[in-house]
C-alpha cells in the first residue's frame, strides 16, 4: 500500500517542479538523463538550474543491477566527463551502506523466550 492509498489522499502533480527529459546513450557504457526545468506552461524556466542523472548497471552475483546517480555538471559535456568519477562515488556509497547493513544484521541480539521469525522461540533485536 502507498502512502497515498494510507491517506486517502489522490496524487497530485507539483506544477512547481516541472523538468523536460532527454536521455543521451553511448549505448555502451549507460545513459545521462538531462532534465531541464520548465514552468507550467512548457517554457525554459531559467531560475532554476538543468539536473544531469547517470543511468548504468553494475554486476553482482545476483544479476545486473541497474543504479542512477546524480551528476554535478552545468553542461552535457561536463555530465559526461565526470560520469564516471559519478559512478565510482555512488557505487562505493552502495557498497559501504551494503557493508553496515551486514553489520548490522550480524550484531543483532538473540534472545531466548521470544518469538522470531519461523517460530524457534527466540526474539532478535
Amino acid at each position: 500500500m502507498t502512502d497515498t492509498e494510507e491517506t486517502g489522499k489522490k496524487a497530485k502533480f507539483n506544477q512547481q517542479n516541472l523538468h523536460q527529459e532527454e536521455i543521451f546513450s553511448d549505448l555502451t557504457v549507460g545513459s545521462i538523463r538531462r532534465l531541464s526545468p520548465v514552468k507550467q506552461n512548457g517554457e525554459p524556466d531559467k531560475t532554476r538550474p538543468v539536473l544531469f542523472v547517470g543511468q548504468a548497471q553494475i554486476y553482482t552475483q545476483q544479476g545486473p543491477m541497474p543504479i542512477q546517480f546524480p551528476i554535478d555538471a552545468k553542461n552535457l559535456q561536463q555530465a559526461m566527463d565526470k560520469f564516471p568519477e559519478a559512478m565510482e562515488e555512488f557505487v562505493a556509497h552502495l557498497v559501504e551502506q551494503a557493508k553496515e547493513y551486514q553489520r548490522q544484521e550480524e550484531s543483532r541480539l538473540i534472545v531466548p523466550g521470544g518469538a522470531a521469525p519461523g517460530g524457534s522461540g527466540l526474539i532478535l533485536k
